[in-house]
């Protein structure tokens, strides 16, 4: 059992998460328990008595940013009803060092066999969100802000983006459906003189049903930006791998054409060494794939 602290309150970082859809991981959960405990634990079975009751404390060994306690609820469910979670630090919170998370209070034979599939949804959806208030924070004080992509594990993007959430980023188009995006293989089918061709098709991306937002990527700023800022219609341009001093003049290109719409959205090569930098240049959104992709598991486990 953990030693016992001095309970305080800890500190909530993003006051408002949109709340996880559990309906639509539940598939997901279902295959993770099945994949795991396949026919029975008969270790379990042998070495603990059915009756046995027990309290067991999930704590984390590294500061970390929670996610992902209605998931462990729901895991603990699928494998036995009278298993009860008692959460100590919600989503979106911060935990130090050897800090309990939650409590599981019941019999000790199922609690066994579900430590391992909550604790890897735990560990994946907390490493995700701890990676992304470190991004978030990294860009404090600017009018940036972090989003994801499309770059989830198969399956996973329902968690992982909420996770997200949880640290204080911005969810991007959650599916292809959703938002209308051309990008540069796409100006470059149209052409060399591609604006009125653009200019019809952002105009019939507007109708079409689903599309929350139009995006245009561009690649250079004064051969193509300067030509895609006056089209109307367009919510989000993307400027991919542009170094400061063309992302500095994309935001002064816009200013001086447009006011401040169109948003602006830097993408590519964005670390947590240049993302400050990066964010000083105006721009409005801050692409980051490796918020999802390149997230280790956070350091957390199950102790008596």
């Amino acid at each position: 059992m953990p030693k016992k602290k001095k309970k305080k309150k800890t500190e909530q970082l993003v006051p408002r998460i949109r709340k996880l859809n559990i309906n639509k991981i539940r598939p997901l959960l279902k295959m993770a328990v099945e994949e795991d405990y396949g026919k029975g634990d008969p270790t379990s079975l042998l070495a603990v008595s059915e009756r046995k009751r027990a309290k067991e404390y999930i704590v984390t060994r590294e500061e970390i940013i929670v996610s992902g306690m209605d998931v462990v609820r729901e895991v603990l469910k699928m494998y036995d009803p009278r298993l009860n979670l008692h959460v100590l630090v919600e989503d979106g919170r911060r935990a130090d060092v050897a800090e309990p998370l939650a409590i599981v209070e019941g019999p000790l034979r199922p609690m066994h066999s579900a430590e391992r599939v909550i604790l890897n949804f735990l560990q994946r959806l907390c490493g995700i969100s701890t990676l992304t208030w470190k991004f978030v924070s990294a860009i404090r004080g600017t009018r940036a802000k972090i989003y994801d992509t499309r770059k989830t594990v198969p399956g996973w993007r329902e968690l992982e983006k909420y996770a997200v959430r949880c640290g204080g980023g911005c969810n991007h188009r959650m599916n292809l459906g959703e938002m209308v995006m051309f990008k540069d293989n796409h100006l470059a089918d149209l052409g060399e003189r591609f604006e009125a061709k653009l200019r019809q098709l952002v105009q019939q991306a507007r109708q079409m049903p689903g599309v929350k937002s139009v995006i245009v990527e561009v690649d250079h700023v004064d051969d193509q930006l300067d030509r895609v800022l006056p089209i109307p219609g367009i919510d989000i341009i993307l400027l991919d791998n542009m170094g400061q001093w063309q992302l500095k003049h994309a935001v002064k290109m816009r200013n001086k054409m447009c006011g401040r719409k169109p948003l602006l959205e830097a993408s590519g090569g964005v670390t947590l060494n240049n993302v400050h930098s990066i964010a000083s240049c105006g721009v409005d959104r801050i692409a980051v794939g490796a918020i999802t992709h390149s997230a280790m598991a956070a350091d957390i486990g199950m102790d008596r």
